[in-house]
């Protein structure tokens, strides 16, 4: 399996070939410049080394707990963590749930310390109304299908390092290639 610094530099090498083909399919800078940067973003703090303390996870500094409940749920390498279809997928899912619950419990504890009104789960849930309102407005209608497409090939680039770092190592070369 191949090193941090190894996937970093991969991530960083594969970067600008995938503005660059995202820019041909598409003829758009801006749908370019998302997939780019949530490529890079997804290959050094969002890929499938978040299950285990890694270069990945140390970056998060003082929020990495947030990813302490998914590496004790999800094993390392698994194809919940490290899968192609799953991966990027149950990442992106996990973290919008911890970020909404996070909110619904600082916006609960302090109206409980204020005296105020105690928010339903769905007002805290409506919150991302004006997010996705704001999102859309300003990097157009698709920005979420291509930041995921970022993200998850920034996963992917990871996974397959992987992949072939291991048929590498067992000497299994010729049947990968």
């Amino acid at each position: 399996m191949p090193s941090g610094k190894t996937h970093d530099a991969i991530t960083i090498l594969l970067a600008i070939p995938t503005f660059a083909v995202t820019y041909a399919v598409t003829q758009s800078f801006s749908v370019s410049a998302i997939v780019f940067t949530t490529f890079v973003f997804g290959g050094l703090m969002f890929g499938p080394d978040l299950d285990t303390v890694s270069r990945q996870y140390s970056r998060w500094f003082l929020f990495r707990i947030l990813w302490f409940p998914y590496r004790q749920f999800f094993p390392h390498r698994s194809r919940f963590s490290h899968g192609l279809i799953f991966g990027a997928l149950i990442r992106v899912v996990y973290f919008l749930g911890v970020v909404t619950l996070i909110v619904f419990a600082t916006a609960y504890a302090y109206a409980s310390y204020s005296g105020g009104k105690l928010p339903a789960f769905g007002e805290i849930a409506n919150v991302w109304q004006p997010v996705g309102n704001f999102i859309r407005a300003n990097f157009g209608e698709h920005f979420l299908v291509f930041a995921f497409l970022g993200l998850w090939l920034g996963a992917a680039s990871h996974t397959f390092t992987d992949l072939a770092g291991s048929f590498i190592k067992t000497g299994r070369v010729a049947k990968f290639l």
